[in-house]
């Protein structure tokens, strides 16, 4: 989730097509709020279970991963689609083709390595700080320029491995979304009314997802997205709203934009698992390594402090993780040991890890 952006000044066109884009999306959001969703599903049901696929070609989706030229974003996506290679063709998977969407405005020392879409990034100071809200528009762009063969998209980060093949989670007109425990709509019921106003229905209608990872269709991501990218812009404009959401702000927006059309998701609780409060990686597809992993060589987790023996990918800020790295003490769940293991092996089979990009 974390990189920078490296980006001049707006062209007048870039300015133009921004304004355009909003303007289209706002007049969406309008609309959105002005009618009732025709259906409230309530609470969505929780699944789980690694599921079989890979049978029906019409089931196959797009990996989209959006990304920043920033070394940090680069090592992590190379990782990334190591491990998207070896695992799409194996026997269950549904993975069709890939594109990193680059929004750093220009091409990188990428390019070659991974098929790249490079798209622009919002105005120079727009995002405030907050990276990731280049990330829906982002996708707004792609979506437009793209003409991927697939029906389906998986919306995906530099920092997924993928532990086993992936099959197609979504049921038909209903996505698939990893549940997040910080996402709770219910109990922000009173900042969401401004972006979900009451004739909507209750605000239980709003998935506790973010957009990552989602498996979903692509022409119901190409209704969402200009709205996604219009509420995360109100959302960090809003006081309140920042303050509450802070880093999660942009998923909130998804889940909100999902909600204002209609779109309610099976919520897959084996999607992904997230090291180190996750001990085991034999019932999920993907290892999400968002935090930090540290511990005393007894294998005695040490949360907050930096432990004896660590991996937190935030200490690879301006270079790549070396080959090789050294695996945990015993006592360390089997997910970490397993994500440096993953990570060894990509590095070790990497051409020019170690160039500079």
């Amino acid at each position: 989730m974390s990189g920078r952006k490296n980006a001049g000044k707006a062209s007048p066109c870039l300015l133009l097509l921004i304004s355009v884009g909003c303007f289209f999306a706002t007049y969406n959001f309008l609309t959105m709020v002005g009618h009732g969703r025709s259906r409230d599903a309530g609470p969505r049901k929780i699944l789980g279970g690694v599921g079989g696929g890979g049978s029906d070609p019409s089931k196959r989706f797009h990996v989209a991963l959006t990304a920043t030229d920033a070394l940090y974003s680069q090592w992590q996506s190379r990782v990334m689609y190591y491990w998207y290679r070896e695992m799409r063709d194996r026997p269950g998977s549904d993975m069709g083709g890939f594109t990193r969407i680059l929004h750093s405005g220009k091409p990188d020392g990428l390019m070659d390595e991974i098929p790249t879409l490079v798209v622009d990034p919002l105005p120079e100071g727009a995002d405030r700080g907050y990276i990731v809200l280049n990330r829906p528009w982002a996708f707004v762009q792609w979506l437009k320029k793209s003409n991927i063969k697939e029906d389906y998209v998986l919306m995906a980060e530099p920092d997924h491995i993928f532990v086993r093949p992936l099959p197609n989670l979504a049921h038909g007109d209903e996505p698939a979304a990893f549940p997040f425990f910080y996402i709770k709509p219910t109990e922000n019921e009173k900042i969401l009314r401004k972006f979900f106003p009451e004739e909507n229905g209750p605000v239980s209608k709003i998935d506790p997802i973010g957009n990552s990872p989602v498996i979903i269709k692509k022409a119901q991501l190409e209704k969402i997205a200009p709205t996604w990218m219009n509420i995360s812009l109100k959302m960090k404009e809003d006081v309140e709203t920042d303050k509450a959401f802070g880093w999660v702000l942009e998923m909130y927006a998804y889940a909100v934009a999902s909600a204002l059309h209609g779109v309610h998701y099976s919520l897959r609780k084996d999607f992904m698992i997230q090291p180190p409060w996750d001990a085991k990686s034999d019932n999920t597809f993907i290892i999400h390594y968002t935090y930090g992993c540290d511990y005393t060589l007894k294998g005695e987790l040490t949360y907050g402090k930096i432990g004896e023996w660590r991996f937190d990918k935030r200490s690879y800020l301006r270079s790549p993780p070396p080959r090789n790295l050294t695996l945990p003490p015993p006592g360390v769940p089997e997910s970490v040991a397993t994500l440096v293991k993953m990570v060894n092996e990509a590095t070790a089979n990497i051409p020019g890890w170690d160039e500079e990009r």
